[in-house]
């Protein structure tokens, strides 16, 4: 039987959709500038500042920043060390979260200690360039997987979300002959899904978005990721200089290059969050529901 909706409550309803579609423009707004500004043409966003619809677009940013084959070549390293260093993250932390998840570990409460003082604590830029200088990872890609394997704050969430798995589980599997190798990879993290999804994202994210270190530990200009090579190109713009023409024949303004580069360095992880948003608001609330 459906109960009628009081005035009260049509007026309550009426509210949140207002609010979250203002919330939700407020949200948009600055990625719909950034695109639009940077598909605008030169005298337009002189004259307009800000554009939300370009009159007449053009992609003359684009061609600039993408004149040089090395904007595309460090758009494939990008991928290579998101894609290789989120699976290095979900598998480090899974092997590591699972076992601290069970109560029949001895000493987890201290181990978990350690993890959460890692949180708040930290050897600092010196000594972990010189660890990663002696362990003989500088200039490759190493030095930006290994040194942030497992995220505290991550190994957490997942540990959580273990914990809520069924211990009837694992009693069958242990019955059925299965390791503690065999139950994770079978049994827990199939059944993780959620979790795992959120994760991803997060690791991914990351490591998309790993520039300094990036900066600090590969010298090789051309194993350089979007990120940095894109900075460069803002740091070059804003100096008048093209990195792409030494006769300086074709220099766009700071502005529009910026625009187009926060949208070169932005929308290919956003393509991401689709295919993993019905898993990551499930997989935090689990995560997070218990330590």
């Amino acid at each position: 039987m459906k109960i009628a909706a009081t005035k009260s409550g049509k007026a309550f309803d009426i509210f949140n959709y207002i609010f979250l579609a203002i919330f939700a423009l407020l949200m948009l707004l600055p990625l719909l500038y950034v695109l639009s500004g940077s598909l605008t043409s030169d005298a337009e966003l002189s004259l307009k500042k800000v554009v939300l619809i370009p009159m007449e677009p053009t992609l003359d940013s684009y061609r600039y920043i993408l004149k040089s084959g090395i904007i595309l070549q460090s758009l494939m390293y990008s991928i290579w060390i998101t894609v290789v260093g989120t699976a290095i993250n979900i598998f480090s932390t899974a092997v590591m979260a699972y076992p601290l998840s069970r109560r029949t570990l001895r000493g987890r409460s201290v181990v978990m200690r350690l993890v959460i003082f890692t949180m708040l604590f930290s050897g600092g830029m010196i000594p972990s360039y010189l660890l990663v200088k002696e362990l003989g990872m500088l200039n490759s890609y190493w030095s930006l997987w290994l040194p942030g394997a497992i995220a505290a704050f991550n190994l957490i969430l997942m540990k959580n979300f273990f914990q809520e798995l069924p211990d009837g589980i694992e009693e069958a599997a242990k019955i059925d002959g299965c390791n503690d190798m065999q139950i994770l990879f079978r049994m827990a993290l199939p059944l993780s899904m959620p979790s795992i999804a959120a994760l991803t994202l997060f690791y991914a994210v990351s490591n998309w978005n790993s520039f300094f270190n990036a900066l600090m530990y590969i010298q090789d200009s051309n194993k350089w990721p979007i990120q940095v090579w894109l900075q460069q190109i803002v740091i070059l713009s804003q100096a008048g200089y093209d990195p792409n023409n030494s006769t300086t024949e074709f220099v766009k303004p700071p502005e529009t290059v910026k625009l187009a580069v926060i949208s070169v360095a932005t929308l290919p992880i956003l393509c991401i969050y689709p295919f993993l948003q019905k898993y990551f608001a499930k997989g935090v609330l689990l995560g997070s529901v218990k330590g």
